[in-house]
């Protein structure tokens, strides 16, 4: 479903969000946005922070430590045979 809204381009060309838009998309100051134009226009998205990703996004595998302190020892045996 699409939103359009209105505002303005503020004191150095800031351009201050609508309160509904950053309710529903959960934005919190110092969030990042990309800003790209397209044919004259502004296309504004948002940029997820990969460190809220990694804490509250779906997760798709999983690995125990005692799995990934494996796999490290093995690759860190192989650089040494590379040396």
């Amino acid at each position: 479903m699409e939103h359009k809204y209105l505002t303005k381009i503020g004191k150095r060309f800031a351009i201050y969000l609508p309160r509904e838009i950053v309710k529903k998309l959960n934005l919190k100051e110092g969030d990042g946005v990309e800003i790209q134009i397209l044919n004259k226009n502004l296309q504004i998205k948002t940029v997820p922070n990969p460190f809220s990703l990694a804490l509250n996004g779906e997760k798709f595998t999983s690995i125990t430590l005692e799995e990934t302190e494996r796999i490290v020892e093995e690759e860190q045996e192989l650089h040494e045979n590379s040396l």
